[in-house]
């Protein structure tokens, strides 16, 4: 038996063991979320009546005391009765969908990272920014991998994708046995990394870094950023730790050409190369820009480096309003 949840005036329906935040997002109603697992916390919200079954939530993210108090994670609670929620939502968002996509392309681009192309029969309507979470044949696992694409690159997917050593998604099955021709189930589009909407877009300076992989919805964003204001300056850092773990610089490079804002910097923790910066991408970012007012930050990568980047850009004076992150963690 389901159960009706009110949120931001509106009510939605949600069925037997659905949680909170897969009911709203499959209706069209936003709420913040991020990773989705129940570890960053994002879609914690007040219970304002009724009751909920926290599941899974870890009590390092909601404590004990958190849920005395009424508080739940969107992504893990499920109600047990109708309740009614308290959270700035009510405002419309693209709704999540499950998808069956074809396998267009797998290809190896980088030291243990491969772009996987997925073709949906239908378009996918999201924002560049956004991941999708994909389902691992025969362990019912989930991942999620976020997309490279702007919102009109919206019927083919495109993923990039780290080797993960043991990982059941990674060494079990993309970089095992993921062919072309395969058939993929998904579930997207999901998070909140992703620029405002254009009537809000000011056109102001922008800095992107991201770690490995983080590199993907960089991608769709500054493309995106460029498409809306192309004189706008832009900076895009890729960290890695080698030469042979870069990848995508051609393409970089013909948007170099096409918008005089734009600059693309790799930089190398681990190895000395006349032809690129050293160190870790957000002491490039401090090192080139003197004061980061008015511009807005935008960070995707490893914690450590989401976290450095969240320091370099207060030390140069960014508000905190538009500092944007979006964690890697590996899954357990």
């Amino acid at each position: 038996m389901g159960h009706a949840v009110t949120v931001g005036g509106r009510q939605v329906d949600c069925a037997a063991g659905q949680t909170l935040l897969d009911a709203c997002l499959r209706a069209g109603v936003w709420m913040p979320n991020s990773c989705n697992q129940g570890t960053c916390g994002t879609c914690k919200l007040q219970v304002l009546s009724g009751n909920v079954d926290h599941g899974l939530s870890p009590v390092d993210t909601l404590t004990c005391d958190e849920r005395a108090a009424g508080l739940a994670l969107a992504c893990q609670a499920r109600p047990v009765s109708d309740v009614e929620v308290g959270s700035d939502s009510g405002r419309a968002t693209h709704p999540l969908r499950d998808l069956s996509a074809t396998v267009l392309q797998v290809a190896d681009i980088a030291r243990d990272t491969r772009r996987v192309l997925l073709g949906l029969a239908e378009p996918l309507a999201f924002e560049a920014g956004q991941y999708v979470e994909l389902v691992v044949p025969g362990s019912g696992a989930r991942r999620q991998y976020s997309l490279a694409n702007t919102a009109d690159e919206d019927k083919v997917l495109e993923l990039h994708v780290r080797r993960v050593p043991g990982g059941v998604a990674t060494d079990g099955w993309l970089f095992d046995c993921l062919a072309v021709g395969d058939r993929v189930e998904a579930t997207g589009p999901l998070g909140d990394f992703h620029l405002p909407p254009e009537a809000e877009d000011d056109g102001g300076p922008m800095v992107l870094i991201g770690g490995g992989t983080g590199l993907a919805p960089l991608a769709g964003i500054a493309r995106t950023a460029l498409a809306r204001h192309p004189e706008r300056e832009v900076l895009l850092y890729h960290g890695v730790r080698g030469t042979a773990d870069l990848y995508d610089a051609d393409r970089f490079a013909e948007l170099a050409a096409e918008h005089a804002g734009f600059r693309f910097v790799p930089v190398l923790s681990d190895e000395a190369d006349p032809l690129y910066r050293g160190g870790f991408p957000t002491d490039a970012f401090a090192e080139d820009v003197t004061s980061g007012r008015g511009w807005s930050g935008w960070l995707c990568g490893p914690p450590a480096m989401v976290e450095a980047g969240v320091k370099a850009f207060k030390r140069r004076r960014m508000a905190p309003r538009l500092i944007h992150r979006e964690k890697f963690t590996p899954a357990e």
